[in-house]
């Protein structure tokens, strides 16, 4: 089973997001038969490297949002990802274009698999949301594809050309055309969506109707010989069907 989630390394709900899903996932029995994949997606494609100014300066700037709005509002999702284990620090968040770190979980997904790209969009987000980290940084950017494994010259090598630039855009337009607007957005097998930091609960609701979904129902039935036997050595039960029983 598949599940894709659409998610922007510098939205405060995708972390958030992301943890409801692993604590759901972590309780699915069948976790080891499901493929995680995160796709690209930004919230401000028009953010410049870095942004000269503090979270709310840009929000407010940018975004038009009320300064005095925007404490309330920060506060409250500081409270709501400090109740799944994160320490939000929007005083210290360094505002940045977050393209070259989708960049680097392609490249880590393409060079070292599926949990390495978890990793890196793990260590991106931390960065990010908890340690005042600027994630626009090709130096913070090489030293956390070392962390996971990567060859920190190879992570500068690539973010210096365009490689996996149409990736990320594909991810975008992908998202587009599924009529996303907003992240965190899960995808399961390409038949059920779920839109935004939801309560663990309704994952793992989502997965066990897509796992019970993506699978034929198995016949069980007691051995047996004789000329009522299947072809498999089998025969069912006494049953009723439309012409009696």
């Amino acid at each position: 089973m598949k599940v894709e989630i659409w998610s922007d390394i510098a939205c405060p709900w995708c972390y958030i997001g992301k943890r409801r899903f692993e604590a759901a996932l972590a309780g699915f029995e069948h976790r080891d038969d499901v493929e995680v994949s995160w796709r690209s997606y930004q919230l401000d494609p028009s953010l410049p490297e870095v942004f000269d100014g503090t979270e709310v300066q840009y929000l407010s700037e940018r975004k038009g949002i009320d300064p005095a709005q925007l404490a309330g509002m920060l506060k409250q999702v500081t409270e709501q990802a400090a109740g799944v284990g994160l320490a939000y620090d929007f005083e210290s968040l360094v505002v940045a274009n977050s393209f070259p770190g989708h960049r680097l979980i392609h490249l880590a997904k393409a060079e070292a698999g599926p949990a390495a790209a978890d990793a890196v969009k793990e260590a991106l987000l931390s960065a990010h949301f908890e340690q005042g980290r600027n994630i626009g940084s090709t130096d913070v950017l090489a030293e956390i594809g070392a962390g996971v494994g990567l060859d920190p010259e190879r992570v500068r090598a690539v973010l210096a050309t365009d490689d996996y630039t149409d990736a990320v855009n594909q991810d975008i337009a992908e998202a587009r055309s599924l009529g996303v607007n907003g992240v965190p957005f899960f995808v399961i097998d390409r038949k059920y969506g779920i839109s935004g930091a939801q309560p663990p609960e309704l994952f793992t609701q989502a997965l066990e109707t897509a796992w019970a979904e993506s699978r034929p129902l198995q016949m069980l039935s007691t051995p047996g010989t004789g000329t009522d036997a299947g072809t498999d050595g089998s025969t069912d039960g006494p049953a009723c069907g439309p012409d009696g029983c």
